[in-house]
């Protein structure tokens, strides 16, 4: 018997709401090279994946590795440190509970490393809502793409499919990845994007988790 339609969940910024220790991490970072703090709204419009093409555009230039390094690990170390006191999303909790109880399945997939991914969504109450949690356990270039290719391989067993299954991010990469596997995407501006650079993958655009699964359950039908 196969599930009807499948839910894949992306973490920060979509389930999680971290937006605010993002900023509070990527300031900090920035202090370390001496370099202005910037606003929610400077992140958004400017925020791209890989991460170093990020800082370029907010630099002007790439930083150098020894940059990237200091950067990198300060960004870590403070974004850790403030995500533990961040909550979930609005309405989130019921969302997730709802579409258990509908007999629908779900999962979480994220580019945060797994061991600490794991716990956090354990702190929250909310990990037997799910299938599987998958953080990175791979270098941190892995791409979600290739990451959700694994994810999807290791739910096969289960019934979900590729062609039954919506993607729900906060960032253009999760369009992405939906289509190379042949999934679709609902993504939602209360993450790292603009609602301007996330209309640019071409699926829907929401501003709320209740409309992202609201427009999932529609795509998936």
């Amino acid at each position: 018997m196969t599930h009807a339609n499948h839910l894949v969940w992306d973490w920060n910024g979509t389930l999680l709401h971290d937006i605010d220790a993002v900023i509070t991490a990527t300031n900090a970072s920035f202090a370390e090279l001496g370099f202005a703090p910037i606003t929610l709204e400077t992140y958004r419009e400017l925020y791209v994946v890989p991460v170093p093409k990020f800082y370029e555009r907010l630099m002007g230039r790439l930083p150098t590795e020894e940059e990237w390094l200091v950067m990198d690990e300060t960004f870590h170390r403070h974004y850790w440190a403030a995500a533990a006191d961040s909550g979930l999303a609005e309405g989130a909790r019921e969302l997730l509970r709802d579409w258990q109880r509908d007999g629908l399945t779900q999962s979480l997939l994220s580019l945060a490393p797994h061991d600490r991914l794991v716990p956090l969504v354990r702190s929250h109450g909310i990990d037997g809502h799910f299938l599987r949690v998958d953080g990175r356990t791979g270098p941190s270039h892995t791409s979600k793409a290739e990451h959700l290719v694994r994810h999807l391989q290791a739910l096969d067993t289960t019934g979900v499919t590729a062609g039954r299954t919506v993607l729900i991010g906060d960032a253009v990469d999760d369009a992405l990845a939906a289509a190379h596997v042949g999934a679709r995407a609902v993504l939602y501006t209360g993450g790292s994007h603009s609602r301007r650079s996330l209309e640019s993958a071409g699926v829907p655009v929401v501003d709320n988790l209740a409309e992202a699964v609201l427009t999932a359950r529609e795509l998936a039908e």
